[in-house]
């Protein structure tokens, strides 16, 4: 089968395309045919091992000390091709979404292995599979990340990086919740944003918004200190009293099984709607890499198998 590998740590270039061995499902996995996967920051991060140095070794010991040692791909979805003997939640013939929270990664080929009990779920009625991937990696982000910050109806809430994968799915989330959004992103991308939801979009390349006197009960960012987002000290200035800050940097985040059901839910009724920047077919693999590395995408980028 084909798959994505990385032959060393680096730029996109060292992404390739090769066959690799079809993998055998075990007693308690999913054999699933692929059908797109999503590209993610994280998966261009490790490629590029662009973590502070303290986190490199660490990434080496689990992904692999020269080179990431497995196919790569946190996100997929599919179609369940066979199951291991002791499956019983899915059967051959179903659609299915999900995320790889424990690192197995192997979504970015045409089959891969994984847990029955892993973050997978049904595909959500009514969504091709390239949609269908576009969900989970920014919704259970947002998801994580507004619990975090305890976001509810009433409040005002400001998303920073609200064009990306995370903040998309964050300004969906948090309008359904019933919170006033403000979205905060580069000018081009205020109606995309306005579309999902915000109330309000402030361009950031020409406006400030830490230096206005709009105050906001929660301020969401999105990106991480890779887009240098604003200090803390600076998001201090706009908070309400008890106002919180949150970041995607703070804490590793941990997913849960019926978050993902119901952001299905949620896909499935149309109060949450994927965003595709652009997708590419899994041989152009290195040139997608090199676009998620620009850093301006619009929500998702979606890998397509070879049918």
């Amino acid at each position: 089968m084909k798959a994505a590998v990385c032959t060393a740590y680096g730029p996109p270039e060292v992404v390739q395309v090769r066959e690799v061995r079809k993998p055998v499902p075990g007693r308690k996995e999913l054999l699933i045919r692929v059908r797109a996967a999503a590209l993610t920051t994280s998966d261009t991060r490790i490629r590029g091992l662009q973590y502070p140095r303290r986190l490199q070794l660490l990434l080496r010991v689990v992904v692999g000390v020269r080179a990431p040692r497995k196919v790569m791909g946190l996100v997929l979805s599919g179609e369940v091709e066979s199951v291991g003997a002791d499956v019983t939640s899915f059967k051959p013939g179903d659609e299915v979404f999900g995320f790889d929270d424990r690192f197995r990664f192997g979504a970015q080929a045409e089959y891969v292995c994984w847990p029955a009990n892993d973050l997978l779920a049904p595909k959500p009625a009514g969504l091709s599979h390239e949609e269908a991937a576009a969900i989970p990696y920014g919704g259970l982000m947002a998801k994580f990340f507004m619990r975090r910050a305890g976001v509810r109806s009433g409040q005002r809430v400001a998303v920073f990086g609200a064009s990306g994968a995370n903040g998309t799915s964050m300004v969906q989330l948090a309008t359904h919740a019933g919170a006033e959004v403000t979205a905060i992103c580069s000018g081009r991308n205020c109606e995309l944003v306005r579309g999902l939801g915000a109330a309000a979009c402030i361009d950031y390349t020409a406006e400030d918004f830490t230096a206005s006197n709009v105050f906001y009960d929660v301020v969401l960012d999105a990106v991480g200190g890779l887009k240098h987002p604003p200090s803390r000290e600076a998001v201090a200035k706009v908070l309400t009293t008890g106002g919180v800050y949150v970041s995607v940097d703070e804490t590793m985040p941990r997913f849960a099984q019926a978050d993902l059901e119901e952001l299905a839910r949620l896909a499935t009724e149309g109060s949450l709607r994927p965003v595709i920047d652009r997708t590419y077919p899994l041989d152009r693999i290195a040139e997608a890499h090199a676009y998620v590395d620009q850093g301006h995408k619009r929500g998702n980028v979606i890998l397509v198998m070879p049918s």
